[in-house]
């Protein structure tokens, strides 16, 4: 199960998230988003855990927790949906501005 990790201490790393989680179970992976252009940590992250039976109980057990001074949101992950806009330049716009506007 993919597990999703949010309000992150930005000093978190993937080891610190890995060693959270195998204390309560078996994990495959853990990473923590990053930005592409800074390389700094966007403050969530996602860990996989290969059993369903133990991710649920550490969502249970580390949801509101604190972790790195901060009290963490733990869920499991959402599909990510396709084609949504991610924040990128919206060509589409109708209230003018952005890409090949009309200025009058």
């Amino acid at each position: 199960m993919n597990i999703y990790v949010g309000n992150l201490s930005y000093s978190t790393t993937e080891d610190d998230l890995f060693a959270l989680f195998n204390n309560l179970g078996g994990v495959d992976s853990a990473r923590i988003i990053t930005d592409r252009e800074t390389g700094r940590s966007k403050g969530f992250g996602f860990v996989e855990m290969g059993s369903d039976n133990e991710a649920k109980s550490a969502i249970e057990e580390l949801n509101g927790a604190e972790f790195g001074g901060r009290n963490i949101t733990v869920n499991e992950a959402k599909p990510r949906e396709e084609g949504g806009n991610r924040g990128g330049f919206n060509r589409g716009n109708s209230r003018g501005g952005g890409y090949g506007a009309k200025r009058y």
